[in-house]
C-alpha cells in the first residue's frame, strides 16, 4: 500500500504539521468559495506545479465532497494552454486514479 506523504509529514514533523494544519483550516473557513470549488482550484494549482501526488490527493477530497469525474478532469485539463501537454499528461492519470480510488474504497 502506498504511504500518504502528509501522514509521514505529520509523524516526522508534528510541530510543523500542526501549524500548517492551522493555516489550512483558516483557508478552508474563508468565505466566497464553496468547498468543492476550492478543491477543484487546488487540483488546478497542483497540476500547474506538476505535482501528481497533490493532484491525486485533492481529487480524492473533491470526490468525497461531491465533485464529479468531469469536474476533476476539467480542473486538470484547464492547464493545457498554461502549463503544457506534458503537465496535463503527468497529472491526469493521477487525478483519475485518486477519483476512482474513492469510488472503490
Amino acid at each position: 500500500m502506498e504511504k500518504n506523504p502528509y501522514k509521514i509529514f505529520q509523524k516526522e514533523c508534528p510541530d510543523l504539521a500542526e501549524i500548517f494544519q492551522g493555516l489550512v483550516d483558516v483557508q478552508r473557513s474563508r468565505k466566497g468559495l464553496d468547498p468543492k470549488t476550492k478543491q477543484l482550484i487546488n487540483i488546478a494549482i497542483q497540476t500547474a506545479h506538476s505535482n501528481a501526488q497533490g493532484v491525486k490527493l485533492h481529487a480524492q477530497m473533491a470526490q468525497k465532497i461531491g465533485a464529479n469525474r468531469e469536474e476533476v478532469k476539467g480542473a486538470v485539463v484547464m492547464n493545457l494552454h498554461l502549463s503544457g501537454l506534458s503537465t496535463v499528461l503527468n497529472c491526469l492519470p493521477a487525478a483519475l486514479d485518486g477519483y476512482d480510488r474513492v469510488s472503490t474504497d
